[in-house]
């Protein structure tokens, strides 16, 4: 601390007058301005050097509280400008306490030489057994821990990570814990080697032990009543409360965590919201929810994930132990007490419905709707959860939820429910239901698909899907880029020289890229020249930032594949027709949207309305409670779109027309 001085007599003396003693008063020292009025019943221990104690201290609630010392004992601690410590039951020891803080009503609160903070544990994420272990730290990213816990086929690639990650353990070790500058801790039984960043808020937590919250004043993290954490790792703008429990667990930002939920050997990247149920061994891509009881994630890889309530899996399905995984690509969904027996692998935005006896992997047949049938096999309509209610809103909700606030924000999230992923998936998806349907005999009535049962007659039903799926967006595509060059369509539809092709996308924890921009990155980081985590962020970065012309480059090849059009050798006339033929798959696809919708306001929606009235009472009840369809926000919405589109398809065939004139 600068400026620090050891005590004067008189001070040493008001001190001791006032309550406090010191084993040895030479080792007390404080800074400019030390008023000892403020220091009332402190044992001092050991060398302690104090601040300016002057002004108030703003409770969370908003009560101000002068700053001082009051009730502690304090061992080897340093405390800033403007802080207030009082009622410490034990101790609080090794600490150093930033300006402005805030530490009372705790039991006990120390850290111990050589502690980590929760950086180091590793954490046995996706296969309870071991064998995927993500080491804990700071900068984690989930780019940086899907690498880490599910590309194992590359060793020399997760040794060099596990490298990384032991290096930044390794930096974070202290003697002394601290909290942040205008950081609140009150009311907790005990702390002990745990860091708290600025402005972080920890109020009735029953015990944090190696672990780091870390905050921001412009993302505060919270940690509130009840909660049990050992070694874990808090990110900033993350809340958790009400009574959970962590283990062994990373909590990401934005991600919000409570209701008596517990996790053990987890992950949670950005957004994420775990309640009432449990997760063990998971690996939580963002935007993972889970919000009942009876629910329990276990062993599986999820993102943009939604959990019906009493979802479960079982990871035993032999007897050498919890040795099998699971993984559901982003955007699936399990229906009520909805059971899957690992291993298994789900395609993107797919639903699974009832309890599942039988393994299978759907990943090539993405929006696919998965219920299980009397026996327990897995009955697949693929295709079918293409245009509904719900998934058209998880495009639109994602980006508009994203509680991230700080200005560093770790995951690189990609949101787009259309994509060279998905897109791709349902090209070779539809290219397998297309053989299948040729090989098999018309007396077959059906067909195993990766494990799943599909209806012969549904092979069909699911191309017509696919191709409906695949020709919106890849017309999207190409409307959008005419549209903002329809007075030069060469240059508008050329491709971008930075752009780097591949055929095959991934999904790498949220984020989404060209397989041979992944391989790029793998292969920078086995031949040292990324070495460093944040070095293999920017470099996830780049991919980022690089995602349109990769995409615009994709897109450029399908085209040509699937809709037989070269864009090089278009010329006006064929791309107006392309503009038409985007208007009306475009519309063609809104209009069963708004259908799917509708069926939330026929009359089976309507049993149980007009409770104790006529008959009548049922649709006027319905009105009030739910509203009508007419004036839905939601039909309201596309039906706006739908009118959008065929304003856009106008005016861009006019310039093209213009163009040519």
């Amino acid at each position: 601390m600068q400026d620090s001085r050891p005590l004067r007599a008189e001070e040493i003396r008001a001190l001791v007058a006032q309550g406090c003693s010191a084993a040895d008063w030479g080792g007390v020292t404080v800074g400019a301005g030390f008023d000892p009025a403020r220091v009332r019943g402190v044992t001092f221990l050991g060398h302690v050097a104090i601040g300016r104690l002057a002004g108030n201290v703003r409770h969370p609630e908003g009560l101000e509280k002068p700053s001082c010392l009051e009730d502690a004992v304090l061992a080897d601690c340093t405390i800033g400008d403007g802080c207030r410590v009082a009622g410490i039951g034990t101790h609080l020891a090794g600490y150093d306490i930033e300006d402005g803080a805030c530490v009372e009503d705790v039991g006990l609160m120390q850290t111990h030489p050589g502690a980590r903070f929760g950086n180091g544990v590793e954490a046995d994420v996706l296969n309870e057994a071991g064998g995927r272990g993500v080491i804990l730290f700071d900068e984690l990213t989930a780019q940086f821990a899907y690498l880490m816990c599910l590309h194992r086929h590359r060793p020399a690639l997760v040794e060099r990570l596990a490298a990384m990650a032991r290096a930044r353990a390794s930096a974070a070790r202290a003697a002394r814990g601290w909290v942040g500058a205008g950081a609140y801790v009150g009311s907790v039984c005990e702390i002990v080697d745990v860091r708290i960043g600025p402005a972080a808020v920890v109020t009735g937590a029953m015990s944090l032990r190696d672990g780091t919250i870390l905050s921001s004043a412009d993302a505060p993290a919270r940690v509130g009543p009840g909660v049990i954490a050992h070694e874990f790792i808090i990110a900033e703008g993350a809340v958790v409360s009400g009574g959970a429990i962590l283990g062994r667990s990373y909590v990401g930002q934005g991600c919000q965590i409570g209701k008596q939920f517990s996790a053990e050997n987890s992950l949670f990247f950005a957004n994420c919201e775990g309640f009432h149920g449990e997760a063990c061994s998971v690996f939580a891509g963002p935007y993972t929810v889970t919000h009942h009881k009876s629910t329990l994630l276990i062993a599986g890889l999820f993102s943009f994930y939604n959990a019906g309530s009493g979802t479960n899996q079982s990871n035993h399905r032999y007897k050498v132990g919890p040795v099998h995984e699971g993984k559901l690509a982003r955007g699936s969904k399990t229906g009520s007490f909805a059971y899957m027996m690992w291993p298994c692998r789900v395609g993107p935005f797919s639903v699974v419905l009832g309890k599942h006896a039988t393994t299978f992997d759907t990943l090539e047949y993405p929006f696919s709707v998965l219920e299980a049938m009397p026996d327990g096999r897995a009955n697949m309509i693929p295709g079918l959860n293409l245009a509904t209610v719900g998934t058209v809103r998880d495009g639109a909700k994602w980006g508009s939820r994203d509680r991230r606030k700080g200005a560093v924000r770790r995951d690189i999230l990609t949101i787009d429910v259309f994509s060279p992923y998905t897109v791709g998936l349902m090209l070779r998806g539809a290219a397998n239901l297309k053989r299948l349907e040729a090989q098999t005999e018309r007396s077959v009535e059906e067909v195993s698909v990766g494990g799943a049962i599909v209806r012969r007659a549904i092979l069909r039903t699911g191309q017509k899907y696919y191709r409906t799926g695949i020709e919106v967006y890849l017309l999207e595509k190409v409307f959008e880029r005419l549209e903002r060059g329809a007075e030069d369509p060469r240059a508008a539809l050329a491709a971008d020289p930075a752009a780097l092709s591949s055929e095959t996308w991934v999904d790498i924890g949220g984020q989404l890229m060209p397989q041979a921009r992944l391989d790029q990155i793998e292969d920078a980081v086995e031949s040292g020249a990324i070495a460093e985590p944040a070095a293999l962020a920017a470099a996830f970065a780049a991919a980022r930032d690089s995602y349109a012309a990769d995409e615009w480059s994709w897109v450029r090849g399908a085209a040509r594949a699937a809709l037989g059009v070269d864009l090089d050798a278009a010329g006006r006339d064929q791309l107006a027709a392309l503009a038409d033929a985007y208007g009306k798959a475009k519309g063609k696809f809104l209009r069963l949207v708004l259908a799917d919708a509708e069926r939330e306001f026929d009359e089976v929606s309507r049993l149980g309305f007009g409770q104790d009235g006529p008959p009548e009472a049922a649709a006027a009840d319905f009105a009030a409670v739910r509203g009508r369809y007419e004036a839905n926000k939601f039909v309201c919405e596309v039906q706006a779109l739908i009118a959008a589109v065929e304003r856009r398809v106008r005016e861009v065939k006019e310039r093209l027309a213009a163009a040519a004139g």
